[in-house]
């Protein structure tokens, strides 16, 4: 069943902070609005957190929702499942302001170390980028783990670009114009899908994606204890996604072990300069362009990890969306 939203209320907001966090910020150079972030973060508690798990679900919540800013209106948004083997995968579409017939599609797939993130935390950035770049945006709810690990957020994602593809000239989409973006974990889940689904898409967008379970760059030593970040939590979420020792080395699971890209399409990097996964970012960047992949890569000096949700204070998170909608424009023009 499908229902039409037409406005959405914001829920509250939340995120935390640890001693070793706060030492570590005071050895690198954060901007004013960075640090205005952070120590707003500090502030933030979480409301009846049952456990960990639950307290980390609702702490991205209301972080994503609370820095975000005001939310851009859009022509329409949809709700609705899309049937799976088993189950129904629940997705929302957006339809941008100003294009009603024969639109360019995206695909989005949100990051949340493949255990939180949905709807909430990242609608503000959905209607952005669908505005942006004149686009209908599918946004995939893809299944979590602990609850349901490697494979089942990726054939969520599978299953929903398939549906769209097939359903392209009664949704108004271009069939030819049909690419995906995918922040942080969700990048991860991106680059594999195009692995598998790239002769379908016309482009690729990877926001500072995660791409590797070791956690043993240098960015990730640099800041293990943060910004917004740290690798204690990192390597949890990898093991509640990665349940077996063959997930853990297989290449849909952990895109820096793939060899061959031959199906991805060209791909535009976003990534920041203050966060632990600058590092895997830029390595397989450099393994797609090895493998003769037509790549953009585009560091976000000064920024941290999640900076597309910060736009209530930082211009980059709009500048990022104008960078994305340009780089979509001139591919579709190929």
């Amino acid at each position: 069943m499908r229902k039409i939203l037409l406005s959405m209320k914001i829920l509250g907001t939340i995120s935390c902070k640890t001693t070793s966090t706060i030492k570590n910020e005071k050895t690198m150079q954060l901007t004013p609005k960075i640090k205005e972030i952070l120590s707003h973060l500090e502030t933030i508690q979480v409301f009846q957190g049952k456990n960990p798990l639950d307290i980390s679900r609702k702490n991205y919540d209301a972080m994503a929702q609370q820095l975000s800013g005001s939310k851009e209106a859009v022509f329409s948004i949809e709700e609705f499942n899309i049937p799976s083997k088993n189950h129904q995968i629940p997705v929302r579409l957006y339809r941008p302001k100003g294009k009603t017939s024969n639109s360019s599609a995206i695909i989005y797939i949100h990051g949340g170390w493949f255990i939180s993130g949905g709807y909430e935390t990242h609608d503000a950035i959905a209607r952005k980028l669908s505005n942006e770049t004149e686009a209908v945006l599918l946004f995939v709810d893809y299944r979590l783990a602990p609850e349901n690990p490697f494979p089942a957020g990726l054939n969520d994602c599978k299953d929903a670009t398939a549906w769209l593809i097939n359903h392209a000239k009664k949704l108004g989409i271009d069939v030819q114009k049909i690419g995906v973006i995918g922040d942080s974990a969700g990048g991860a889940l991106a680059t594999a899908l195009s692995l598998e689904l790239g002769s379908q898409l016309k482009f690729q967008v990877l926001i500072y994606p995660a791409s590797d379970n070791s956690l043993s760059t240098a960015s990730w030593e640099n800041y293990k204890n943060g910004p917004i970040l740290n690798k204690e939590w990192g390597l949890q979420a990898w093991n509640w996604y990665l349940r077996s020792k063959e997930d853990m080395t297989n290449p849909l699971a952990v895109p820096v072990l793939i060899k061959d890209f031959k199906k991805t399409p060209e791909t535009l990097f976003i990534i920041a300069q203050h966060d632990p996964l600058k590092d895997e970012g830029e390595k397989l960047a450099q393994n797609m362009k090895n493998s003769g992949v037509s790549i953009k890569k585009s560091l976000y000096k000064d920024m941290v990890h999640g900076f597309m949700h910060m736009g209530v204070l930082l211009p980059e998170t709009q500048l990022a969306a104008k960078e994305i909608a340009a780089f979509i424009t001139k591919s579709l023009e190929k």
